[in-house]
């Protein structure tokens, strides 16, 4: 298997693993906030805000290299 093969398969793990550190990190920033600390978790939210900003056009790259060409 060419190494090219494994590309597709590998950008899709990383995006795996940001979605999941994006999960938890939001978890600890609603702990935070519970416990008054509310500016710091209005900091790691507007953080995370960039995973969001770019999720959609990491989902379609990650289209265009799985497609079969």
């Amino acid at each position: 298997m060419p190494n090219s093969d494994l590309l597709p398969s590998l950008l899709s793990k990383i995006y795996e693993n940001q979605l999941a550190l994006e999960a938890a990190i939001m978890e600890l920033s609603n702990w935070m906030e519970m416990r008054g600390s509310a500016d710091v978790a209005d900091n790691v939210r507007g953080a995370l805000e960039t995973i969001d900003k770019n999720e959609e056009f990491i989902k379609l790259t990650l289209a265009v290299f799985a497609s079969p060409t």
